[in-house]
């Protein structure tokens, strides 16, 4: 089945190269040119995966993906051309599953987007159907994790991340082997993905995501889910 990429960036020479070489990895491409564009594309037929700018010239990444996040779980990645810690941070802490950095790259480019869509498409085989920690109760199979009966709005990534842990039964995951399992490569990996997601996702399945009582620290280790 072909999958489709919204590709929403500003520069009509950097969207033309990258759909052809998307279009060359055997992906249906469509554009947008500003936030506003991608927005509504987005809404009259969503993607697979979002490349995502963040500079627009209408608003900025940033604000584009806090929108998406409010209605979407859609696999987002940020094109940044800044190599700023905090900018990178930024993104994913806006929503973003992943991010590159210009010059793109098209085989790294693919790699991200193979990574993000096994992802979704792959639960883990043989797994227990269901799985605990404290209130959360984690569908595996079904990706959902509900609370008291009331399903908590995770996105793809945060699921994944969360269910590895489970998965783990209670043993610390390094921050490499999320990379790893999660995100889907280790090489060029950013331990920092890890760390923004495990805050996103304390925001989401903690009551108090300041004093976790399930995505625990394990310091100078990783992370472990108290079971």
């Amino acid at each position: 089945m072909t999958r489709s990429v919204l590709l929403v960036e500003d520069d009509q020479r950097v969207r033309r190269a990258l759909r052809l070489a998307l279009e060359d990895e055997g992906y249906q491409v469509r554009e947008a040119g500003s936030g506003r564009d991608g927005l509504a594309e987005l809404t009259r037929d969503p993607p697979d995966v979002v490349l995502l700018d963040l500079m627009l010239p209408d608003t900025d990444g940033f604000a584009v993906c806090h929108q998406i996040r409010h209605t979407s779980a859609v696999p987002v990645i940020m094109v940044t051309a800044r190599t700023d810690s905090h900018d990178i941070v930024a993104g994913l802490e806006a929503g973003a599953d992943d991010y590159v950095t210009k010059p793109l790259v098209a085989k790294e480019l693919s790699a991200r987007i193979r990574a993000l869509l096994r992802r979704t498409d792959n639960a883990p085989g043989g797994a227990p159907r269901r799985l605990t920690s404290g209130d959360l109760s984690i569908g595996v199979d079904e990706g959902v994790v509900t609370r008291d009966g009331s399903a908590l709005p995770l996105t793809q990534t945060e699921f994944k991340l969360l269910a590895e842990l489970a998965l783990a039964g209670g043993k610390v995951r390094s921050r490499e082997q999320l990379l790893e399992r999660v995100w889907g490569y280790g090489y060029f990996g950013d331990s920092r993905i890890v760390d923004v997601h495990v805050r996103r996702l304390r925001t989401k399945v903690e009551r108090d995501p300041a004093s976790p009582a399930h995505v625990v620290t394990v310091r100078g280790q990783g992370y472990r889910l108290v079971p």
